[in-house]
């Protein structure tokens, strides 16, 4: 019974390792088959898919890829590569967007306005360069610049402040900028224009030869390569030019210099001071402090287109013209002459024309400048009035020595352009003349 038992057991051990051993055989011979397949298989280039072209503006735009299989082997670089020409490769222009597997996003960058561009994504083993499908898109096209027209401020009878903002270039470098204004709405550059440089950047404008009371039209414009584009309309009136009496008056532009154009009349000063209205030709002529006077005593009559005569007093106290204004220099004077040509012609080209005012011959009359000059006459130290129709003359202060008399005159027979010095002799700092202001 024992020696039975004992042969099955020995049978069974036996069958055992039988079966482990074929086990064993077959597990060694199953790796090792997949050992051999492996060492077999074929290593290839990644594959990889691009990405649609989106966030597309004049000089930029955003893509990408996906790739999905390496190749068996690691991808190195990846990225999209782009041109005008079709199926762009890495020799293009191209980003770089990191290693292996999976999906990425690009960033298309220095394109040129309004062109088409072709687009590829593509991943680097050590197989090689792969591509995904090729996509094409547009970059932005160049546009009007966009700005608007800032407030007008600094008003007064003959210039005011504006300017611009400018939002966006369009695409292109700003070349010109500024403001244009006239009396219709809607100005453009073929109007009245600033000059205010180039670039993007915010700029202020100084708008100049206005005419008192005359409301104008104001726009930014900013210039590029696809032309000009403007900003809102915005509207606005030259102050008036007042004396302290409220006085209302035009002006006009000669050369450089803006004058008044027409002789002042204030009865005050610019500080509000009443200056003595000297109607007693003594208690004039010992006068030693401002004084004025209307020709004739006749202010009905005179001062209406005359204005008033002012003695030296009255202009020496620099507060005769009204705030911004001042009686002219001696180089201010030099200036205008020069301008127009020097003093043997100048007279006629500030004369009123006609002999409404003047009296024959009013030789060589143009008021080409818009100056009207007129004849209203004088008070002399002898304490009476004369000249009215003959001759205008008018006070300036001679900068170097301000305690002398100083005057220029135009004649009714000639076109001269005089001037004259009474120094500081006391009887010339009595006698009237008319007073013209400039602006500072």
């Amino acid at each position: 019974m024992i020696i039975i038992e004992k042969k099955r057991f020995i049978n069974f051990i036996h069958t055992t390792m039988e079966r482990l051993l074929k086990v064993t055989v077959i597990v060694f011979l199953s790796i090792g088959l997949t050992a051999i397949m492996q060492s077999c298989k074929k290593l290839t280039a990644p594959v990889v898919t691009t990405v649609s072209v989106s966030g597309i503006t004049q000089t930029s735009a955003t893509s990408g890829g996906n790739v999905t299989d390496d190749g068996g082997a690691e991808v190195t670089a990846r990225g999209v590569c782009w041109g005008t020409s079709q199926n762009p490769t890495t020799g293009s222009s191209k980003t770089n967007d990191g290693t292996g597997n999976g999906s990425f996003t690009s960033s298309i960058t220095g394109l040129t306005p309004g062109n088409e561009y072709f687009v590829r994504a593509y991943a680097t083993n050590s197989e090689g360069t792969s591509y995904g499908g090729q996509v094409s898109f547009s970059s932005n096209p160049v546009i009007l610049a966009t700005l608007t027209t800032s407030v007008v401020t600094s008003l007064t009878s003959t210039s005011a402040v504006s300017g611009g903002t400018i939002i966006s270039d369009g695409g292109a470098p700003i070349s010109a900028k500024g403001v244009c204004w006239a009396i219709t709405a809607d100005p453009t550059t073929s109007d009245n224009k600033t000059e205010d440089g180039t670039g993007p950047s915010d700029f202020v404008s100084t708008i100049t030869g206005l005419s008192v009371g005359t409301t104008y039209h104001v726009r930014a414009y900013a210039i590029n390569s696809v032309g000009t584009a403007y900003g809102d309309d915005r509207s606005f009136t030259a102050e008036q030019l007042k004396d302290a009496d409220g006085n209302v008056y035009t002006t006009i532009t000669i050369g450089t210099q803006v004058w008044m154009a027409e002789n002042l009349k204030t009865t005050k000063l610019n500080d509000g001071t009443q200056i003595p209205d000297v109607t007693d030709p003594i208690t004039w002529t010992n006068l030693t402090t401002p004084g004025y006077g209307w020709y004739n005593n006749d202010a009905d009559t005179y001062r209406t287109p005359y204005g008033a005569l002012y003695n030296w007093y009255a202009v020496n106290t620099g507060k005769l013209c009204p705030t911004g204004w001042h009686v002219p220099t001696d180089n201010d004077v030099t200036i205008l002459e020069t301008y127009l040509g020097g003093i043997t012609i100048a007279g006629g080209k500030l004369k009123e024309t006609g002999t409404t005012h003047w009296l024959a011959p009013n030789t060589g009359a143009t008021n080409e400048t818009g100056f009207t000059a007129l004849p209203g006459g004088t008070y002399n130290s002898q304490g009476y009035f004369d000249q009215m129709g003959q001759v205008g003359v008018w006070w300036f202060i001679q900068t170097s020595s301000p305690d002398e008399t100083w005057w220029f005159n135009i004649w009714s027979d000639g076109t001269e352009f005089n001037m004259f010095s009474g120094g500081t002799f006391y009887l010339y700092k009595v006698i009237g003349f008319s007073v013209r202001c400039l602006k500072d």
